[in-house]
């Protein structure tokens, strides 16, 4: 696919901001694939170019624990492993669903995702004890890398507030182990996805770099600022956008309501 440069550019404002708010929230991908649904990107494209963009920020965000000494790597290992697992076959499953229907579902998702973070609690900053094994934890990141790889949006919330509520980590450590997670993952469904041919190179390199810029503004900006302004914002967009993509009479889901209506 071909970009004017005002669509190119309004792809990378929009990861540019995505990169910040998953810094501080997470959930960009809230906005990145209806971007690009927005501008004529089919929907498994869509998810496809997203992981590419968002592999290079968490990327960046996993060397960056790594390096302060935040990460077990000896003991999320396995979980490590069930998300990669967890990921390919959720991407699998991407591949093999009617883009039509995908395209209808895509908002349903979206507005679950704004509900999710709308009503999700605040973690804890201190470590408590686990309340599960080791097996339990890579249960859940097989569960969740599944998701992952066949949509994405609110994955690392996900992991972020498993491991605290459910594994006893404090928030800072939880999030260090989530990126790692969520890096396996989503190496895990760009890989299965590049094999299927459905990443748009040219224009996920580039939101890639908006992305890792925006991932360094929002850094700085959560130790000032934190959640509690990103996430209404976060909301907010991500239901403009939603409606964006409902306002497409072509859209599946928007033709059955308006037959059911008729």
């Amino acid at each position: 696919m071909e970009f004017g440069v005002d669509v190119i550019v309004l792809l990378m404002g929009v990861a540019f901001i995505a990169g910040v708010i998953d810094a501080i929230a997470g959930g960009g991908g809230l906005l990145t694939i209806p971007a690009l649904m927005a501008v004529g990107v089919p929907p498994v494209q869509a998810i496809a170019t997203n992981k590419l963009q968002s592999s290079f920020g968490t990327a960046s965000a996993v060397v960056a624990f790594a390096r302060k000494g935040r990460i077990d790597f000896r003991r999320f290992a396995r979980p490590a492993i069930g998300a990669f697992v967890g990921s390919v076959v959720g991407a699998w499953t991407l591949q093999r669903i009617d883009p039509a229907f995908l395209a209808g579902l895509i908002p349903v998702l979206l507005v679950l995702m704004v509900i999710y973070f709308t009503v999700a609690p605040k973690a804890s900053e201190e470590d408590r004890h686990s309340r599960f094994g080791t097996g339990a934890l890579v249960g859940i990141a097989t569960a969740i890398g599944f998701y992952d790889g066949f949509f994405g949006p609110g994955t690392g919330s996900f992991l972020t507030t498993a491991l605290v509520a459910l594994f006893g980590m404090g928030l800072v450590s939880a999030t260090a182990h989530t990126k790692f997670l969520n890096l396996a993952s989503n190496i895990a469904a760009l890989i299965t996805l590049v094999i299927g041919g459905y990443v748009l190179w040219a224009i996920g390199l580039l939101m890639a770099v908006a992305s890792i810029a925006g991932g360094q503004v929002g850094a700085h900006l959560a130790l000032r600022v934190g959640g509690r302004v990103i996430r209404p914002l976060l909301v907010v967009m991500a239901l403009a956008l939603t409606v964006k993509l409902l306002a497409d009479p072509g859209n599946s889901l928007t033709a059955w309501v308006m037959g059911a209506a008729a």
